[in-house]
């Protein structure tokens, strides 16, 4: 059963979940325009390669793979060889022909888990308007979900600044959850710059950081 569809491909990633280290994905890719998909360059991509790294092929020839031609109605599937440290999303695009013309095509994201980790960030929101007054404060509000029973979590915000400068506003130790269970936990900061601001909240395991999420505001004056 085909999980998810953009014009002119139908595309699947399995597995959604995989153990730490080396491990194999494997992309479907199915054809449903009226035409000929040829000359395929074919690519899989992690936003996180601290994360996630693409290494190669099932034959360890490059990161990529190469397919002459996708018919209409038809379908292949393509495996990756891949390293996690942890859970991220990952894309794929294709690059090639159709109907004579260059053709591009990107996937959306697909969050690849990996297996023994005990929660993720589901969002992060800025609770303000897009933009924003100096001077106004604000609170970021960000939610984690538990994957399995856990303790010994903990969130930091922080917020980079127009001028650059890189700030915490808050580290806050995670109560124990439980398998599905979702806690939100705010922070509050105020603009002093105009122009961007960028917020992130970092999820930690002890040590080591987990997930991290982030998003944007813009301030003006009054």
């Amino acid at each position: 059963m085909w999980s998810r569809y953009k014009y002119p491909v139908e595309y699947e990633l399995e597995p959604m979940e995989i153990e730490r280290g080396a491990s194999w994905l494997t992309l479907k890719l199915k054809n449903t325009g009226m035409h000929p998909l040829k000359k395929l360059d074919i690519q899989l991509h992690s936003l996180d390669t601290d994360y996630l790294t693409v290494y190669g092929t099932a034959f360890g020839f490059g990161t990529g793979q190469y397919l002459e031609a996708l018919e209409p109605n038809k379908e292949t599937k393509l495996v990756f060889r891949v390293n996690a440290n942890g859970s991220t999303d990952v894309y794929a695009t294709i690059q090639g022909r159709k109907d004579g013309d260059p053709f591009w095509w990107e996937s959306g994201y697909t969050r690849i888990h990996v297996s023994d980790e005990k929660a993720y960030l589901e969002s992060l929101l800025v609770l303000s308007n897009p933009y924003t007054t100096i001077g106004q404060t604000l609170s970021a509000e960000a939610t984690v979900k538990g994957l399995r029973k856990s303790s010994g979590l903990s969130l930091e915000f922080w917020v980079e600044t127009p001028s650059g400068k890189n700030e915490q506003q808050a580290k806050i130790d995670i109560k124990e959850l439980s398998v599905g269970e979702e806690a939100r936990y705010t922070a509050e900061f105020t603009p002093k710059e105009t122009g961007r601001y960028a917020v992130y909240a970092y999820l930690y395991d002890e040590w080591r950081r987990i997930d991290h999420k982030m998003d944007y505001i813009y301030t003006q004056k009054q």
